[in-house]
């Protein structure tokens, strides 16, 4: 079952749990460990956490969500911390109407709300959007996580079969953890690395 956008917009009237006042640890270790190249995609940005932080190291940053008001406190963090982002309410899923590419596209929670049609969307979206030899990096929960609510979880398998063939390639497939607000807990995740390696 798909997450519409207004649940999504539902919840920004209040603090997500997912909306941790920080980037999510697993792409700081990403940057620290140099994988990531400019210009960044933040795909469903939401306030912004992420690519502020990716921003701060330099890089250039262009964030997209479809919730007008995650999208409006990313723009206020961006001016308040002094840094250079720019923030779009933009549709995942239609990622060719930026007109622009990048070599690195990060998501936080995005690709596991998505229902299985969204899903191929999304690949094609994505493909429109990022570099030849360029890099996804999909921070997602894993069936792993047994606690009860929050989105689909996401297997090992699914990813594969959405990214492992033209034009992408699944790199590697890791355990990791998504930092939420929720009881000083994360949430069991995988984080994946995929590299476009074809034209469609």
């Amino acid at each position: 079952m798909t997450m519409s956008v207004t649940h999504f917009i539902e919840a920004y009237k209040g603090k997500p749990p997912w909306d941790i006042g920080r980037p999510q640890p697993a792409f700081e270790e990403l940057a620290d460990a140099g994988e990531i190249t400019g210009p960044v995609l933040d795909a469903g940005c939401g306030t912004g956490e992420n690519a502020l932080f990716l921003a701060a190291r330099g890089f250039e940053v262009v964030g997209v969500d479809a919730v007008e008001a995650a999208v409006e406190a990313a723009r206020h963090k961006v001016v308040a911390r002094g840094l250079e982002a720019e923030f779009l309410v933009h549709d995942a899923l239609a990622l060719e109407g930026l007109g622009r590419r990048f070599a690195t596209v990060v998501d936080s929670g995005l690709f596991h709300t998505f229902d299985d049609r969204e899903r191929g969307r999304f690949v094609t979206s994505l493909a429109a959007a990022l570099t030849l030899g360029g890099h996804y990096y999909v921070l997602c929960f894993s069936e792993r996580e047994l606690r009860e609510g929050g989105p689909r979880r996401v297997t090992q398998a699914e990813l594969r079969a959405a990214f492992d063939h033209p034009p992408f390639r699944v790199l590697s497939i890791a355990a990791a953890e998504m930092a939420a607000n929720l009881d000083g807990e994360g949430r069991k995740a995988w984080l994946a690395r995929i590299e476009r390696v074809a034209n469609p």
